[in-house]
């Protein structure tokens, strides 16, 4: 298993709780926020004391809890004020609809409200509740009120709930949280920009059941959808075959052949200031591929196959009139600095990241060379979502030149 990411590392975070069956879901964010290094302080209403013991948020988190404003171990029994001065955020989780009308309102009767009243640092909130009261018009006004007073809301979504019901009003789920607060601290490199990413391998059918494909797992491509995304982009991503998750956010479409990708990628180019290029496209299709599966006794020798060249996604992007900055990933198996800089000039692209396949593709680690106009240099290997995060930054800093 691969090591966690220490994403976390150095923050300090104080995990507000508010009463919910929900409540449940903040024990296992509490170990997975640990588990990527933060330091997490637990303050609970006394609703949520109701939902999950304190004695609980205790032995996860390894630090006192709190629950009243008057709470003698605190400093001058200003809780309110003592908490909140070493958080690098406030996160509720989860966000009562009572608890998001006392904080758009400026109320503070309680230790968390006061808390988050009296905060010199950002205040993100999961809310959950049943459908009704998410859907209230004085709830939509609290959301409304919150959002222009800065405060960040993660979900709600849609889907089962404890009373029974279906809708919208449904926590997000502890990974998806983590998500979201890691995603929060990472640099906004790309605020704004809207990015085109290609990701997966292609399948070119034989028969109906049969195809040409490859190895590659997608894992880079998702990478970087979500490094992009995290940087503050608009993420569009066209994706190959994978049993991957895409970032929650972005624009996801599926394809399976090569002239499906490019199809895909020419919708959306227009729309796009940066295009990476990660998928492993295949070369070659197969130009006669039979509408029945091919059967062995109906062909005592082997089929012959013939194949046609596949359009090349990246040479085309890189060629249009008004091309967004073009990114490429080539995976080769030998001479790998030479075969990279070669195919970045065929291919007119400014950027073009090589890899050796034999060690990146399906894996969770890898190690890239980079090449541009200026020359070749490594950024070591890496897991690859720390690799994303730094060519993130390569191509913020290269399209934020003069």
């Amino acid at each position: 298993m691969a090591d966690v990411l220490k994403d976390l590392e150095g923050r300090t975070i104080v995990l507000g709780m508010t009463g919910g069956i929900a409540a449940y879901k903040a024990a296992e964010l509490t170990r997975r926020l640990q588990d990527h290094g933060a330091v997490v302080q637990v303050v609970m209403t006394d609703a949520a004391t109701r939902f999950i013991a304190p004695v609980t948020m205790q032995a996860l988190s390894q630090r006192a809890v709190y629950t009243s404003q008057w709470d003698d171990r605190i400093q001058n029994n200003m809780g309110h004020i003592e908490i909140g001065r070493a958080a690098d955020i406030i996160l509720v989780v989860p966000a009562s609809a009572d608890f998001m009308a006392k904080v758009s309102q400026g109320f503070a009767d309680d230790l968390l409200s006061a808390l988050c009243l009296a905060r010199d640092c950002p205040l993100m909130i999961a809310p959950a509740m049943n459908r009704q009261m998410w859907s209230n018009p004085a709830t939509q006004r609290n959301v409304v009120q919150l959002r222009a007073d800065g405060v960040v809301l993660l979900g709600p979504t849609a889907g089962d709930q404890a009373c029974g019901e279906v809708g919208a009003g449904r926590m997000l789920e502890p990974e998806e949280i983590l998500d979201d607060v890691i995603a929060f601290f990472q640099p906004k490199l790309l605020q704004d920009k809207r990015v085109l990413i290609t990701a997966g391998p292609t399948f070119e059918p034989i028969d109906p059941i049969r195809g040409l494909t490859n190895l590659s797992s997608g894992k880079m491509g998702y990478a970087m959808a979500r490094a992009a995304q995290e940087a503050g982009a608009r993420v569009t991503l066209i994706s190959g075959a994978t049993h991957l998750t895409p970032p929650r956010g972005a624009t996801c479409i599926n394809v399976q052949t090569a002239q499906q990708m490019l199809d895909e990628v020419l919708a959306y180019v227009s729309h796009a200031q940066i295009f990476i290029g990660v998928a492993a496209v295949g070369d070659w299709r197969v130009a006669n591929p039979s509408h029945e599966k091919i059967k062995k006794a109906d062909n005592p020798t082997a089929p012959v196959l013939e194949f046609i060249e596949n359009p090349d996604i990246l040479a085309t992007v890189a060629a249009l009139p008004d091309a967004p900055y073009c990114v490429g990933f080539a995976a080769e198996t030998q001479d790998l600095d030479a075969n990279a800089e070669a195919k970045r000039r065929k291919k007119g692209v400014p950027l073009l990241i090589g890899n050796l396949a034999q060690y990146t593709l399906g894996q969770d680690n890898g190690d890239l060379v980079l090449c541009d106009e200026s020359g070749l240099f490594r950024i070591g290997r890496a897991d690859k979502l720390t690799l994303a995060r730094r060519l993130v930054a390569e191509i913020a800093n290269r399209i934020g030149r003069p």
